[in-house]
């Protein structure tokens, strides 16, 4: 069995972990470029935790600067698990209004400016993405919501856009009327990455806002959102200590196999690997790779 740790990753308005105990911060390289943030490495309940700041500390990185790969590179090599990730987002559901958590189980990817994937020339694979979020994480953060009183629905659909601007209204309406639950700019990049790096993980939606089309209410914008992810960050932490209170402290094999995702996935022959890419791989990859 593999010793469970879990990583959390703070979206907009969450810049730390509260809670976190025997607390050390630690600069991870990896070679595709620096994460977005230092490490933080501790504690919580009997759980082992690691919290990066998707955007780093005083939110310096748009969703389409982020450098996702170095970010799930990092905790990777710091043994992580299992990935909770708190994520911002607007909704096009009336029931799903500012203050509403959303346990998401699929996504739709609008993005086309981010690195989405560890492979390429060189290194092909391809991963199933049929499920994207781990369905025991996911549990488990429904479980811990219900114990801790947090609104939240279980399951929907998360549309993943480019951004940094906001909806027009007319892609609003059109997302919403192709099925959309909510709408974020991070959480696509980050499950697919994840998938290739063979890490469970589940996303928290958060709802700050109504996009834009909701008749009743005010166009989105920052000063707003702002106001609601400052609630949204006190019920995140509640919802994490919870979680982590109650992990189990071996990782639980996932029914999906998000784990194991690399078994047959990589297609090139190994005698047409380019070693350089391969050498990048070691840590997303080398359990597979080392076995070719």
């Amino acid at each position: 069995m593999t010793k469970a740790i879990v990583g959390v990753i703070g979206g907009s308005g969450v810049y730390h972990l509260p809670g976190l105990t025997d607390l050390r911060e630690e600069t991870v390289s990896t070679p595709w470029g620096e994460p977005s943030d230092a490490l933080r490495f501790g504690r919580l309940g009997g759980a082992e935790a690691v919290f990066l700041a998707r955007h780093g500390r005083g939110h310096r990185f748009s969703p389409s600067t982020i450098n996702y790969r170095a970010n799930i590179d990092a905790l990777k090599r710091a043994g992580v698990t299992d990935i909770v990730a708190l994520s911002a987002c607007g909704s096009f559901h009336r029931d799903l209004y500012p203050g509403v958590f959303v346990l998401i189980d699929q996504i739709e990817d609008r993005t086309y400016l981010r690195q989405s994937s560890f492979f390429g020339t060189g290194c092909v694979a391809h991963v199933s993405m049929a499920h994207p979020i781990a369905p025991l994480l996911r549990r488990r953060l429904g479980a811990a919501a219900e114990a801790e009183g947090i609104p939240f629905k279980d399951g929907g659909t998360y549309l993943c856009m480019e951004g940094p601007q906001f909806s027009s209204l007319a892609e609003s309406l059109g997302h919403q009327a192709r099925g959309a639950d909510v709408i974020g700019m991070t959480g696509a990049t980050e499950a697919k990455l994840a998938r290739e790096a063979e890490i469970s993980y589940a996303t928290v939606a958060m709802v700050t806002d109504y996009d834009c089309w909701h008749e009743e209410h005010d166009d989105v914008d920052v000063a707003a959102v702002i106001k609601v992810m400052t609630e949204n960050a006190e019920k995140a932490a509640r919802l994490v200590a919870r979680t982590l209170r109650e992990f189990p402290a071996e990782h639980e094999p996932c029914p999906i196999g998000s784990d194991r995702a690399l078994e047959h996935a990589i297609i090139t022959h190994a005698e047409a690997r380019d070693p350089d890419l391969v050498a990048k791989l070691d840590a997303v990859a080398g359990r597979v790779l080392r076995g070719a």
